[in-house]
């Protein structure tokens, strides 16, 4: 049987088959045995499995797919470098903010989108709950910006379900890692679009300045299709904190107008003929994201600024 794996437990590793059922699986010997560069098996890694006991639903795993992808941390190994994996095949990171309680926090929200994208997953989208405390469309005059720079950008509300059903077609058949700061409402939200899941899934979500104590990821199935991963903050993941001279990298309006620069490593803070920070005097560039730019560059906190950008 085909399916993939929901989470890993010591040895116990549970499987979700292709035809719905779960199984509890230990690893084939041979599998253990391997010398490997990366983390033998966790969440979202597709498996084969042999029945062991059908009745009791135990199993043995007897191959790993190759990943497409992978949410990963680096740490180094005795004689090599290990790719400390967290999650296998991502398909899309949703970072959800709130409209209003608590206030929005621009730079903040710039800081989680760096964050994704320093992981490398592809797809990264933005959800603004909480729009029936303020209306869509003044949610949608305070974020619009972020439709403008290229991420898709959802407006919902988990009390009156606005928005939730195209959030729902986003989520289906995807692996979707969930980030957001506390207070968003990102348990209401997911309770929403899945009540079975109640809110075990959102008292570990809370992804900021507070505790996260999950250190490896674990998928929770969505009945329309695809999964929500619980996974370890950004913090935890060491994507909190990047280097200066990679943070161009990360926001996209930058990383397009960077080789049109003088200088191939330039920086867009000083160097001369940097096409960046003339499309900032143009206005070709919001001046709040301009701003978090700077800020994150020069290892300013963003994580309790409470100004919305420059005017």
């Amino acid at each position: 049987m085909h399916g993939i794996v929901l989470r890993v437990l010591s040895d116990f590793i549970d499987v979700l088959t292709d035809e719905g059922e779960r199984w509890q699986c230990k690893l084939l010997g041979r599998l253990k045995r391997r010398r490997r560069r990366t983390t033998l098996i966790v969440a979202g890694d597709r498996v084969r499995i042999k029945p062991v006991n059908a009745e009791k639903r135990e199993g043995l795993i007897v191959h790993i797919a190759p990943r497409t992808r992978a949410l990963s941390r680096r740490r180094p190994g005795s004689d090599f470098p290990i790719e400390d994996v967290i999650l296998a095949n991502p398909d899309e990171i949703m970072v959800v903010f709130a409209a209003a309680r608590p206030e929005p926090n621009l730079h903040l929200l710039d800081r989680f989108l760096v964050a994704a994208e320093a992981s490398e997953v592809e797809h990264i989208f933005i959800v603004i709950n909480k729009i029936d405390l303020t209306g869509e469309e003044k949610a949608r005059a305070l974020f619009g910006l972020y439709e403008d720079v290229g991420y898709p950008v959802f407006y919902t509300s988990a009390v009156t379900g606005a928005g939730v059903d195209a959030l729902k077609r986003q989520l289906r058949d995807r692996i979707t890692v969930l980030a957001g700061p506390s207070g968003v409402g990102k348990s209401s939200l997911i309770n929403r679009i899945e009540p079975s899941l109640n809110l075990r899934v959102g008292k570990v979500m809370d992804i900021g300045k507070g505790r996260h104590t999950t250190r490896r990821a674990e998928l929770h199935p969505l009945s329309g299709g695809g999964f929500i991963a619980d996974t370890p903050g950004l913090r935890e993941l060491g994507l909190w904190d990047v280097r200066p001279e990679e943070l161009s990298d990360y926001f996209p309006e930058i990383r397009r107008l960077a080789p049109q620069c003088r200088f191939a490593d330039c920086t867009h803070v000083t160097e001369p003929d940097c096409a960046v920070r003339e499309a900032v005097k143009k206005g070709e560039i919001f001046p709040q994201r301009w701003e978090s730019y700077t800020m994150l560059f020069y290892g300013l906190d963003v994580d309790d600024a409470t100004g919305l950008g420059v005017e």
